[in-house]
C-alpha cells in the first residue's frame, strides 16, 4: 500500500502574481491514503496477534488457539511430512501429548518480523522464531524455525488462516520440536 509520500505528487502553478505549490492526491480519495502511524499501527497489531498465538502454543493453551486461528486452519509444517494438513485435529493431537507436557520452561523470540500488509482485512507475516527450553532433565536447548503466516480480518477479529513453518537448527531432545 502506497504511503502519502509515494501517492501524492507536487504541481507548481505559476499565476500571474505568484508561485503556488500545491499537494495533488491524482485518483485517490483521501480513505485511501493511510499515514505511516497507521501502519505502523497495524503492523503491530498482526506482530502482537502473533505473540498471543505463541503464547497459547507455548503454555499448550488450545482454547485460545483455536480461538486465534480458523477453524479451517490449513498448514504446512515438518509434522505434516510434506503434506498440507486442513483443520484443528492435526494440532489438537500436539496440544494433548506434547506441549506443555514435556518443559518446565518455555521462551520464544520472534526474530525480524515482516509484515505485509494486504489490504484492511489480510495480512501475512514472515520471522524467524526462536524457541527456548528447558526439558523435563533441566537441559536448555535452543529451537529455529522459519514461520510465515497468513491472518484475515473477521467481525473485527484477526485469525490465522494459513501458515508453514520450516523446521531449522537447535535441540530437540524430546519432540518439542512439534511446537506449532
Amino acid at each position: 500500500m502506497p504511503t502519502i509520500d509515494d501517492s501524492v505528487a507536487y504541481r507548481r502553478l505559476d499565476s500571474k502574481d505568484q508561485d503556488e505549490i500545491r499537494i495533488v492526491c491524482p485518483d485517490k480519495p483521501f480513505s485511501q491514503l493511510s499515514t505511516n502511524s497507521q501502519l505502523t499501527a497495524r503492523r503491530q497489531e498482526i506482530i502482537k496477534m502473533t505473540e498471543q498465538l505463541i503464547e497459547a502454543i507455548n503454555t499448550g493453551d488450545f482454547e485460545a488457539y483455536t480461538k486465534i486461528c480458523d477453524p479451517h486452519l490449513t498448514a504446512f509444517e515438518p509434522e505434516a511430512m510434506g503434506n498440507l494438513v486442513e483443520g484443528m485435529d492435526f494440532h489438537k493431537f500436539y496440544f494433548d501429548n506434547v506441549l506443555g507436557k514435556n518443559c518446565k520452561a518455555v521462551n520464544t523470540t520472534i526474530l525480524n518480523p515482516h509484515v505485509h500488509l494486504l489490504g484492511e482485512d489480510a495480512a501475512c507475516i514472515a520471522y524467524v522464531r526462536l524457541t527456548q527450553y528447558m526439558d523435563k532433565h533441566g537441559q536448555a536447548h535452543t529451537h529455529q524455525s522459519e514461520e510465515s503466516r497468513v491472518w484475515h480480518k473477521r467481525d473485527n477479529k484477526w485469525q490465522n488462516v494459513h501458515f508453514h513453518r520450516s523446521g531449522g537448527n537447535g535441540g530437540a531432545a524430546f519432540g518439542f520440536s512439534s511446537h506449532k
